[in-house]
Parts: C-alpha cells; structure tokens; sequence
C-alpha cells in the first residue's frame, strides 16, 4: 500500500508536471472508483491544475476551484505518459481505474489511476472542500508537520490503550503511517510492537517520536526526483525489516520474524525490539507487551 513517503513523492512528481496544465478529458474507466458524483467528473474538463498537495496517505489535485482527490488503497498507483493513447478507454474487468488527459499545449500527455488484483478499493473523489472526503475529515496530525512537535506526539500516547503498532497506523490519530513504515519505525525505535502506547516512558516516547521523522524523512529523501515506475522498487529497497522474513537484521544480524493475521503481517526483529524474545505467530496467542 502507498503510504506517506510514496504519495508525498506522487505529489511532487505531479505538481510538477500539471501546475498551469489544462484538462482536456477524464475518463472514469471504474465506475466503482468514484465516490462522488457532484460535482460530475466531467466539470473537470477545460479547467486548470492549481496545485497537487497530500492529506496522509490521500492526493489532491486542486483543479480550477475543485479538488480531484484519489486514495490508492492496497493496490493502486498512478501512471504517467507523455502520449496517452487516442482512442478513449472502454470499461472492463482491467486495472484502469481513471485516465487523465491533459489540452493545450501538451496535447496526449496525462496520467492513468489503476488498482492491481480483484479487491477493488481504490477511491477517487470530485470535491468542492477536501474536507467533504471522509477520511480525510477524521485524520489526525501529519508527521512532517511543524505542528507535530514532541510535545502533541506525547499528548497523542496518554491515555492510549492500544498496542503501539495499531496506534500508528490509525489515520485518526497520526496521518499517513501504514503497515510497512510503521514497521520501519518501531525497529528504528528498538520497540516491541506490542506495547502499550500509554505504558510508555518518556524516554520510549521521545525515542519513539524521534524515529517516526527520520524513517519517513529518510524515506521521501530517497524518493526524490525518481521516475514513478520507481517508486515502490525504491520503497522496497529501502526497508530493513518489512517485508524481509528470514532476512537478517541491518543492525545487528538477528533473524527477521513475522507475525501473520488474517489480513496482513508485520516483521521485526527479537535482538532490537523484543529482548529476543520470539512472538507467537497466530492473533489469539498472548503476545509481548
């Protein structure tokens, strides 16, 4: 799934291709991808890009007063062309989901939306407000903000029952964090992603806090300038334990474990986070805390 990193890289690849660009078509190839209906689609064309911005793990496209917005869920990405092919899209069964072709003067060029594999949840929202998107309406504080100090991060944690895994990847209470950086985070921060978030020390916390700015800082550095065909080789690339079961440990040569669930797993290491300690690999055992 695209995280924050990847759709803050989207973000500024776009922006800087269709700032000052007009729309001369889109093509809602998935009617199942769009959530909304008024404004149409359609009041897009002949209109131009504004800005691209990101709210978590969402794109905007402000579009002559309305927003485009897309969440690419698990399977979605976004593909740019400088030579959209000419004749229009036909629904189907494909992964196209949206195509977008831009007018004058870059007549053909654009972008596509598609989404992988046959759970279709990828979402795409013509919008007067960012805001009348749900989810982005309940998203909690973005992480490479100025306003999520130390300080907000620990308000956050107090009185948070949750393991601290589930913490962070809830959007409501921190944008943009999924299941692999929130991985990449708690290994930097040597945590047990078991903890309890409101049983943490201030040290943990503030150890924590300083982890979650340089995995993703670090993340979006390498991103940067890289052609979107590159993207999620370069994410998986640069993952030291999401992802890479069996593999040893970066830091200290452990080997990686898993813990699986019904819809997705996480890795991590028992030297750095669990005092070597090994989770039980199925969701009704008793897990570390």
């Amino acid at each position: 799934m695209p995280e924050l990193p990847e759709v803050e890289s989207l973000s500024r690849f776009l922006g800087e291709r269709l700032v000052g660009r007009s729309v001369a078509r889109v093509y809602p190839v998935s009617i199942h991808a769009l959530k909304t209906y008024d404004p149409p689609v359609s009041a897009l064309d002949g209109r131009r890009f504004d800005d691209v911005t990101r709210h978590g793990k969402f794109l905007d496209l402000r579009v002559g007063g309305l927003h485009l917005v897309m969440h690419l869920a698990r399977a979605g990405w976004v593909r740019w062309s400088d030579r959209l092919p000419e004749a229009p899209p036909r629904p189907g069964k494909g992964p196209l989901a949206l195509r977008v072709r831009l007018g004058e003067p870059d007549d053909g060029a654009g972008f596509e939306v598609t989404e992988a594999g046959t759970q279709k949840h990828l979402a795409v929202y013509v919008v007067r407000d960012p805001l009348e998107v749900p989810g982005i309406a309940r998203l909690g504080p973005d992480p490479l903000s100025a306003d999520f100090t130390a300080e907000a991060f620990a308000g956050l944690l107090a009185g948070e029952g949750r393991q601290i895994k589930g913490v962070l990847r809830d959007q409501s209470v921190i944008a943009g964090i999924g299941n692999a950086y929130s991985d990449e985070i708690l290994h930097a921060a040597r945590m047990s992603p078991f903890k309890l978030a409101a049983k943490l020390s201030g040290e943990e916390v503030a150890r924590l806090y300083e982890a979650i700015g340089t995995t993703l800082a670090a993340a979006v550095e390498r991103s940067q300038g890289l052609a979107l065909k590159d993207l999620k080789a370069e994410k998986k690339s640069g993952l030291r334990v999401h992802g890479r079961k069996g593999e040893a440990c970066p830091v200290c040569g452990d080997t990686i474990r898993e813990v699986s669930f019904s819809d997705s797993s996480m890795q991590y290491c028992p030297t750095c986070q669990t005092g070597g300690k090994v989770l039980a690999d199925r969701r009704m055992s008793r897990l570390l805390k």
